[in-house]
């Protein structure tokens, strides 16, 4: 017997100009604005448990934040802080918020304070405004392709070495690590009075504006497209196991290239590429939208655990050249740094996590939410999660599908596979975790999931 109820609310996030922009190691503040930011919040009901899906217009945002988030809403609410999923969809040309590790100086930090208030004011509006909208609903899944957009960044270079975007037409690379999973999931909510809520899952890195202006990137224009496209549609989306998936074709041909340009890094940008992809993932949300299989959703639940997981902290012979690294690169001396393109990006990364691991902690506490809809299910993961790890959850016995979102109650870093340590590559050497996590969080994540299921106690409750 289905029991759904579903409730939508957005509002505008865009912040002030002048304010920090999150997510390159180069310093960037916010110019102008191409496209507005968003944060809108999918309310569902079955007539006892109410849960809240939230998705954010940001690079991330700090777990010890979105966790004072949480319980201020549930406050206000009543929404226990276990079923409140809060996602940033990780444009990189959003601004910083507290405790971000890309603020630059005691201005940004006054203006990442103050912007970082206004945004929990819009979230418990949007919290509110989607639960007074609830009203009875039916949820359907399916699932289409956007081929041609997502790409591995990790590649195997003919010397044997590995590296994370090494450049367009590099003749030195031989082969990328893995396959993208180029797969659009879609699920739909059809509401008695007409109105349809659209939740568009699909993983890659949301960095294909690049520059200094603000862009909600191609997850906020595939919002604005499915929506045009779609009559009285709303979407929301989340971004999915997006850690080693990018939008970088490294051997481009024919006119892949329109719309894009050389940046700092060896990587090709544009807002151009971004509102093609857009269009893309578009195709994918359009391909499954008529053709739906409806799902009766008897239950709704949502559980929350914490994984320890030990600290990546560095050999202390590599302490004194990661302190020299960190010092240049905190002076803006980066030229002096013996490295270029995304090479410099991984050793500043690197040498940024040996410092702030030198005296620990010996652990980190990670947060794990899921939330079961019927028989699909979302699981959110704190920082960025490689492919594989989604394969991984996506196993889960008992469920007709499990879709893991990246991001969510936390921007912990990166999740890569036991593999991609002994690789090496950005991921995995800025890491802040040691080999073994993703396959932890594979084995914890499903045990949560057969929890929500059986109803038993997961073995960490957070």
């Amino acid at each position: 017997m289905n029991k759904l109820m579903a409730g939508f609310a957005r509002a505008n996030i865009t912040p002030m100009l002048g304010i920090g922009v999150a997510g390159y190691f180069v310093p960037r503040r916010a110019e102008g604005v191409l496209d507005e930011l968003e944060a809108a919040a999918l309310a569902l009901g079955d007539g006892g448990n109410r849960v809240l899906l939230i998705g954010v217009d940001s690079e991330g945002i700090a777990r010890e934040v979105l966790q004072e988030f949480r319980e201020n809403i549930s406050r206000e609410t009543g929404v226990p802080v276990e079923c409140i999923f809060i996602a940033a969809t990780h444009t990189h040309t959003g601004p910083v918020t507290a405790r971000s590790p890309f603020i630059l100086d005691a201005r940004d930090e006054e203006l990442a304070e103050e912007y970082t208030r206004f945004l929990y004011r819009r979230l418990l509006q949007v919290s509110v405004l989607a639960l007074e909208d609830m009203q009875p609903a039916r949820m359907g899944y399916g699932c289409g392709k956007a081929p041609g957009i997502a790409y591995v960044r990790r590649f195997r270079m003919k010397d044997g070495s590995i590296r994370t975007n090494p450049g367009i037409n590099n003749p030195d690379v031989l082969e990328p690590i893995g396959a993208p999973d180029d797969s659009v999931r879609v699920l739909r909510f059809d509401r008695q009075d007409g109105l349809s809520y659209v939740l568009v899952h699909y993983a890659n890195h949301a960095d294909t504006v690049g520059g200094s202006r603000i862009s909600a990137d191609w997850p906020g224009l595939t919002r604005r497209t499915v929506e045009k496209t779609l009559d009285n549609t709303r979407c929301i989306f989340f971004n999915g196991a997006e850690g080693d998936i990018g939008h970088v074709n490294v051997f481009p041909r024919g006119g892949f290239s329109n719309g894009m340009s050389l940046d700092f890094d060896d990587v090709m940008r544009g807002y151009g590429h971004a509102r093609y992809m857009a269009r893309v993932v578009t195709g994918g949300v359009l391909q499954a939208f008529d053709k739906v299989e409806y799902r009766d959703v008897d239950a709704l639940a949502a559980r929350e655990i914490t994984v320890r997981v030990p600290a990546n902290t560095p050999d202390p012979r590599d302490l004194p050249l990661a302190h020299r690294y960190d010092a240049l690169h905190r002076a803006g001396r980066d030229g002096e740094i013996p490295f270029k393109g995304m090479m410099l990006t991984t050793v500043v990364a690197e040498a940024g996590r040996m410092v702030r691991l030198e005296h620990g902690p010996a652990f980190f506490e990670i947060p794990m939410t899921a939330v079961r809809i019927g028989d699909i299910a979302l699981v959110g993961v704190a920082g960025e999660p490689f492919t594989g790890i989604g394969h991984g959850l996506a196993r889960a016995q008992g469920y007709r599908e499990v879709l893991t979102c990246a991001l969510t109650n936390g921007n912990e870093g990166y999740f890569p596979m036991r593999e991609a340590y002994d690789e090496g590559g950005y991921e995995a050497r800025s890491s802040y975790f040691q080999k073994g996590v993703a396959e932890l969080l594979i084995s914890e994540g499903n045990e949560l999931l057969h929890s929500l299921r059986s109803g038993s106690a997961p073995a960490r409750q957070a």
